[in-house]
């Protein structure tokens, strides 16, 4: 007889488990191509024990989604929702939405480009993204037939809601589609910005191996006290919103934590300012490397791309001057990348809030675009504000932590400089900054970031 559940050692969740049903689409060339695409691009230049894959990611994401999907709808954890979410309430249709979020958590990231995010931003067409990509090959004629062959059989547009959330999900048609209350609370135990698996799953994954604890905190505690709640009432309304992942008080701190190891990661090591320049010389790389600058989207071409192929253009482009990329390969090989002369200072923001564009614009002016890199991101949503179960009511998290009234942003911002300039642009950066950032026509006198 064959075996019907099988493990998988995971350094973070000790065990994953499938069925056999599930085990024939983790054995899929969409599944298996992850093992070949590294979770935080080239990170491991920065911190060498960061060689981990999307593929033991997308394990981890289903098993923490299980686990979540089984504490909220066990026993009365659904009546303060019940009314919102009737498809979680009878056994057949639970059991089934079971299988479709486990097996979109598996998928969340099948669209993923090589090198992940570090790969994707203005290198393919417009109007696509991986997420766009994932629901393309969910619903491939390969990846349909064994949904359909599964117990209970699955429809591939149930699992694409779930794998890239509400905004993202769209149909054949390339519109919008319809959520239930339900779906789009699965969909955020899977992809959510607060208590969603593919981000806690990420921060436990990274950090260990990257090698650092800003990541950790009492997962096992939150998932126990997740629930599905109503919104708390927004400023002065009285009236409960729609239902969403929230914890109840006793899971409060362990909340907090997830979001302060998030901002840690997201400041000491995502953005870490040599993994950055990295990152932009590794564009640099693509978009001259691939043909028209930009990544297919047809999912033969996309399936047959992964980390490998391009590593290996990196290493021929390398050695070779005058071949397409050359410049930026040897960077990456040679690790003589550009230089950080400036990063995102809060006194020059409270002078100018676009202190770091009017640097890159100055420094550019004085030593050239071909000799400099600007990268700046700003975190945008509020991933602090969820509803807490206090005593039988609902209440905003934000009113009831001080911790996380006060969660600083994530945001940076920097400029780098070929080391061949990097010292005249330093000092001449550090002798004319007041008037670079000095506000013009007194816009943004006395702003802050």
């Amino acid at each position: 007889m064959a075996k019907r559940t099988h493990e998988i050692r995971d350094p973070v969740h000790v065990f994953v488990r499938l069925d056999s049903q599930e085990r024939q689409v983790l054995d899929t060339w969409p599944l298996q191509r992850l093992r070949q695409i590294h979770q935080l691009g080239l990170t491991y230049l920065v911190y060498p024990g960061a060689t981990h894959r999307r593929f033991e990611h997308s394990l981890g994401v289903m098993e923490l989604a299980t686990r979540i999907y089984n504490t909220v709808t066990a026993g009365d954890a659904l009546e303060l929702v019940k009314e919102w979410v009737p498809e979680l309430l009878d056994d057949h249709q639970r059991e089934y939405w079971r299988r479709v979020l486990r097996m979109a958590a598996l998928c969340h990231d099948v669209g993923h480009l090589p090198f992940s995010h570090a790969a994707e931003e203005d290198l393919l067409p417009e109007g696509w993204d991986h997420e766009r990509l994932t629901a393309e090959i969910i619903r491939s004629p390969e990846m349909v037939a064994m949904w359909e062959a599964m117990t209970p059989p699955l429809r591939a547009d149930d699992i694409v809601r779930l794998a890239v959330g509400p905004g993202k999900a769209k149909d054949g048609m390339g519109r919008p589609m319809p959520f239930t209350y339900a779906q789009e609370v699965l969909a955020e135990i899977i992809v959510g910005d607060a208590f969603g698996a593919d981000r806690i799953d990420y921060l436990l994954r990274d950090s260990l191996h990257a090698g650092v604890a800003y990541g950790r905190f009492d997962h096992y505690r939150l998932v126990d006290t997740l629930r599905i709640l109503p919104a708390p009432p927004a400023g002065c309304e009285d009236e409960l919103g729609e239902p969403m992942l929230g914890v109840e008080k006793g899971g409060l701190h362990s909340a907090e934590a997830l979001l302060l190891a998030r901002y840690m990661m997201y400041s000491q090591v995502y953005f870490h300012p040599v993994r950055r320049i990295y990152d932009v010389h590794l564009r640099d790389f693509l978009r001259e490397w691939l043909p028209k600058g930009t990544f297919g989207t047809g999912l033969e071409s996309h399936l047959a791309m992964t980390d490998a192929e391009v590593l290996a253009g990196v290493h021929r482009a390398s050695t070779r001057s005058g071949e397409a990329g050359y410049d930026p390969a040897r960077r990456i090989c040679e690790h003589d990348h550009f230089r950080c002369v400036y990063s995102r200072n809060p006194k020059h923001i409270e002078r100018n809030p676009d202190a770091g564009g009017a640097v890159w614009a100055a420094l550019e002016q004085k030593f050239g675009s071909a000799l400099l890199r600007r990268d700046s991101y700003v975190q945008k949503g509020d991933t602090a504000n969820f509803p807490v179960l206090r005593e039988g009511s609902v209440e905003s998290s934000v009113s009831l932590s001080d911790v996380l009234q006060r969660m600083p942003i994530v945001a940076v911002d920097y400029v780098f400089a070929e080391r061949s300039v990097e010292g005249r642009a330093r000092s001449w950066l550090e002798a004319n900054v007041d008037q670079v950032i000095a506000p013009r026509d007194g816009v943004g006198d006395g702003a802050s970031g």
